[in-house]
């Protein structure tokens, strides 16, 4: 079972420069203990399996890892990018060169495991507000370099990405409103003057309070930042009808579920990129 497809954000140029620089990163191509114990002409088949359960993400990184080092690698994929995986499922199938196969196992693996490992988390907290009407959503927390592939993981696990940077819309935050002195219809307007015309505004807002000003002054967006569960309610129902709710800080998986039970439309979770555990993935050899 795969997530909605998500378009991956590289093109062949990018791939080839990314999966080069990693490899050169590793030496692979001077990979000692292969040169020393593997004959030039040998040949392997080989498996790249799941070892625990997720969701697949990286594959066209991987399979660029194992053709740089040759040509004559020949790949089958079982599992491709957004696919739900069990424990000993198979994702690739490989044959070729065994030097070249050994010498791109461990880029391809970094590959796959730390973008499968934002895909998987990401997916366990789609799960976790499944049956309500609550998007899960990323955030800017990503590895610098990596945002459109880290923001390209949540998609294949089932999530949606928040902006992709500063300039892809407004998010008036706390400290903003200190440098307009707390003037929230100020701060709008400032942000209105320079912005695309019809750029929707989101101001953050820590307290009911804030959430009345903010809608008082047009902002069509809210971030409700660490409210609890009886604050997200009130500012749901203020909210329902004159702006999109979006729920964010300290969220976990013990959490989300009452948070979106509380009725926001989204949910922003910085875990999913900055903190998501490696998909345990291994290449074995037949």
């Amino acid at each position: 079972m795969a997530a909605p497809a998500a378009r991956f954000p590289l093109d062949e140029l990018e791939l080839d420069h990314l999966v080069h620089d990693a490899l050169f990163e590793d030496r692979a191509f001077e990979d000692l203990t292969s040169i020393a114990t593997v004959l030039s002409d040998r040949r392997a088949r080989a498996r790249l399996v799941a070892r625990a359960d997720g969701i697949v993400c990286g594959v066209p990184l991987a399979e660029r890892a194992f053709t740089l080092l040759s040509d004559k690698t020949l790949i089958r994929v079982e599992a491709a990018d957004g696919t739900r995986v069990r424990r000993g499922e198979t994702v690739l199938h490989l044959s070729g060169h065994a030097r070249a196969l050994l010498s791109a196992e461990r880029v391809a693996l970094n590959f796959l495991q730390y973008l499968g490992g934002i895909a998987t988390l990401t997916g366990r907290y789609v799960d976790a507000v499944q049956g309500t009407a609550t998007r899960i959503l990323d955030t800017r927390k990503t590895l610098p370099g990596w945002r459109g592939l880290a923001k390209y993981a949540v998609a294949c696990g089932g999530g949606v990405n928040h902006r992709m940077d500063l300039a892809s819309a407004i998010l008036i935050k706390d400290n903003h409103l200190s440098a307009c002195d707390g003037n929230v219809a100020l701060a709008i307007e400032r942000c209105r003057a320079i912005a695309p015309a019809g750029t929707p505004v989101q101001v953050e807002c820590d307290t009911v309070a804030q959430v009345e000003a903010a809608l008082h002054a047009g902002a069509e967006m809210l971030l409700l930042d660490n409210m609890t569960t009886d604050a997200l309610r009130a500012a749901v129902s203020l909210a329902r009808g004159r702006a999109i709710t979006e729920a964010s800080g300290g969220v976990t998986l013990h959490t989300v579920r009452a948070i979106a039970e509380c009725g926001v439309d989204r949910i922003s979770i910085g875990a999913l990129t900055h903190s998501a555990p490696a998909l345990d993935l291994a290449l074995d050899f037949d």
